[in-house]
């Protein structure tokens, strides 16, 4: 073993009879723990929140969506969809529409909400739809489509009901539940006739669906391309957006600039992370700012090394004179007080990695922090733990402590030997 290395493990030992430099050993320990275990924690609820939306937004939407540049309705979305179809990097595409509706239940309760067609040729959106039932089935909306006729009492009503599937915070506040009826009303769009009446959709209630995101799951409603066409007193069944699955989520722009050559200048594209690009940000934001935050409170804590250090080498003067009065030289005097601090800050910040990663197994397990969802679109933040911040945390505290013990180290290797044995004698 190394005569530093031997030193450096002896003098940490011998601390037992010095209380005041014990005293700071274990401050700096505790401090760099602490600071270690909250910087992950920290990164571990940013990386979940982030997450968290990330999932909950493209469990109802799409990577990336195709509309016109004028906003009117796709009037040639099947030849469209083939050719997105083609594209490399796409797996699957879908049509859509979103339409701003008045809900009435059967017991006069009123409502705003969001009809979305369901493309029943669209394998994701089908699935995705099925995972996120919490009651019913979405198979009557998935059969042949009704004949619309216009007759039923007042003559603005669908003669045979509709199904539909809506969102479970809607139902939750309407008190619906499946199988009972709803009525749906909403404004012309264009291409309608002029001065029409509005229509009335009964329809019943054929299944809830939860996503987790506050905004889908308290407006939206599913129905059929028939339906909403009845209801909107729309000429053709055409819809306003082209949803696009891609097989790499972080590939999106390149595949919009393909899809883009393809259409030509009368479309346009918006991808996931442009359609929430705000969000995104302040959550970037956030994690960094609260990394450099805590980031300090790890140099503070590694100062405690410095302080620890200092006090090591007034006690040990005299040993350290003696170290070079038999012959050690200043670089090998410096490397026994860097060993020492080394020493100190890998503990604290493996002790840190520990509380950090139970701390972030208790808050996942528990549930710890919660969040009013119609404020923040999530019930609960998940704790997600990377690898890589882990590791970062670690380095960053064990190379602070190592910065720490430049100065005493320092201090040590300039201790004159002659002077300090005359000085005691």
């Amino acid at each position: 073993m190394p005569f530093e290395l031997f030193l450096a493990l002896r003098y940490l030992r011998s601390r037992r009879r010095r209380p005041l430099a014990r005293i700071t050993a274990l401050a700096a320990i505790l401090g760099i723990a602490i600071g270690v275990g909250s910087l992950i924690i920290a990164l571990a609820l940013a990386n979940g929140f982030r997450d968290e939306m990330q999932d909950k937004i493209l469990r109802g939407t799409a990577h990336l969506t195709v509309l016109r540049r004028d906003s009117a309705p796709i009037q040639n979305h099947f030849e469209l969809i083939e050719r997105i179809k083609k594209i490399a990097g796409v797996t699957d595409v879908a049509s859509t529409s979103y339409t701003g509706a008045l809900v009435i239940t059967k017991k006069g309760a009123s409502e705003y909400a969001v009809l979305r067609w369901l493309d029943r040729t669209s394998p994701t959106t089908l699935d995705g739809l099925k995972r996120s039932l919490t009651a019913g089935s979405i198979d009557p909306i998935l059969a042949s489509p009704q004949e619309v006729k216009v007759g039923c009492g007042p003559g603005t009503e669908l003669c045979a009901p509709a199904s539909v599937v809506v969102g479970f915070e809607l139902a939750q506040r309407l008190n619906l539940h499946v199988g009972d009826q709803l009525d749906l009303t909403a404004g012309a769009v264009p291409g309608s006739a002029d001065n029409a009446a509005p229509r009335v959709l009964r329809t019943h209630i054929a299944g809830i669906f939860r996503t987790g995101l506050y905004e889908y799951d308290a407006t939206w409603i599913y129905l059929a391309p028939d339906s909403l066409a009845f209801v909107t007193n729309s000429p053709k069944m055409e819809p306003s957006v082209i949803s696009v699955q891609t097989s790499d989520l972080y590939a999106t722009p390149r595949i919009a600039a393909n899809i883009r050559n393809e259409l030509g200048a009368e479309y346009v594209t918006v991808d996931w992370q442009q359609a929430n690009g705000p969000l995104f940000a302040a959550l970037a934001l956030e994690r960094k700012a609260g990394a450099v935050i805590i980031g300090l409170i790890i140099l503070i804590a590694a100062l405690n090394i410095t302080t620890t250090l200092v006090l090591v080498v007034v006690e040990r003067r005299l040993d350290i004179a003696i170290l070079g009065a038999l012959g050690a030289r200043g670089r090998s005097v410096m490397l026994i007080f860097m060993l020492e601090g080394a020493f100190i800050g890998s503990v604290g910040a493996m002790s840190g990695v520990a509380i950090g990663l139970m701390g972030c197994y208790l808050g996942q397990r528990f549930h710890l922090v919660s969040l009013p969802p119609d404020v923040y679109s999530i019930s609960s933040v998940p704790f997600h733990p990377h690898a890589r911040d882990v590791l970062l945390a670690a380095l960053l505290a064990f190379g602070l402590s190592l910065l720490s013990t430049i100065y005493p180290a320092r201090a040590a290797a300039r201790v004159r030997p002659a002077e300090t044995l005359r000085d005691n004698g």
